[in-house]
């Protein structure tokens, strides 16, 4: 069965909410059903046929195409299913997601990933601010999954991060890490400014040396035997994650915020 593919018609002026077209919700839905519905955009409603050509019958494989930045909610909440978009993202992609696997070809906006609780979500170009944080007001960003972006990302990344792990292959913006409670954060590239501020628990995990605040104490250099086995998860990835040259298990490591509880840590390559 092939994959049901949108293609925009045309790029509306407002932004578009997207959310009723996650896999679950289309499950059982004929195609002249799906033309049907109805996506919000600004103070109108549009029926997807409106902004979309549609083809194919597979509603757990949906495919997007000429996707741009204001198609927003993409995958809200999805439970099952393999979305494919291909062209940029809006605000809050996979937002709450539970299960399945999300694509995205080109870039995504801010939000990405925020209070995603399982599946998978791979960005290939750059994302926003607050990858995988929490919404404003909530205590809890990324509840677990895995979020891989092989471009850079914004600032905030990983707010509040409770469980999960995010990798990253370019730079990412300041405050990296920012109020995590646990989880995993790597990034290739470059940090910026407050890398961990706040943080609790959890582990940076850093090629580059970082700028950390003097709430951050210096353990050391250690030969830490956990990480060639979490080099070892990466190799099912396609990405640099998973080459063999980007594996160390030698680091620097740094323990903060000890403004906060203290418990966190940034492991950096040496």
């Amino acid at each position: 069965m092939s994959a049901l593919t949108l293609t925009l018609k045309y790029r509306p002026d407002q932004r578009v909410d997207m959310s009723p077209l996650s896999c679950q919700h289309l499950l059982g839905k004929e195609p002249a059903e799906i033309a049907a519905l109805e996506l919000q955009s600004g103070k109108c409603k549009l029926r997807v046929d409106q902004l979309f050509s549609l083809s194919g019958f597979d509603t757990q494989s949906l495919i997007i195409k000429n996707s741009f930045e204001k198609l927003d909610f993409i995958g809200r909440d999805l439970e099952e299913g393999h979305i494919t978009v291909e062209g940029d993202a809006g605000a809050y992609l996979a937002m709450g997601m539970k299960s399945g696997q999300i694509t995205v070809t080109g870039n995504s906006g801010l939000y990405a990933g925020c209070e995603m609780k399982n599946g998978y979500l791979e960005i290939i170009g750059d994302t926003g601010d607050f990858l995988g944080g929490a919404l404003p007001g909530n205590k809890i960003g990324m509840k677990g999954g895995l979020i891989l972006v092989k471009g850079n990302a914004g600032e905030r990344v990983g707010d509040h991060l409770r469980r999960g792990m995010i990798l990253i292959e370019g730079n990412a913006g300041d405050y990296c890490g920012s109020r995590m409670i646990a989880g995993t954060i790597a990034v290739m590239g470059q940090t910026g400014r407050y890398l961990g501020y706040a943080m609790r628990r959890g582990t940076l995990l850093l090629w580059n040396p970082p700028q950390l605040s003097a709430s951050f104490n210096d353990c050391g250099l250690h030969t830490l035997a956990f990480l060639p086995l979490l080099f070892t998860a990466f190799k099912t990835l396609n990405s640099k994650f998973a080459e063999n040259s980007v594996a160390f298990n030698r680091v620097q490591r740094f323990a903060g915020d000890m403004a906060e509880m203290g418990r966190g840590e940034v492991l950096v390559k040496k």
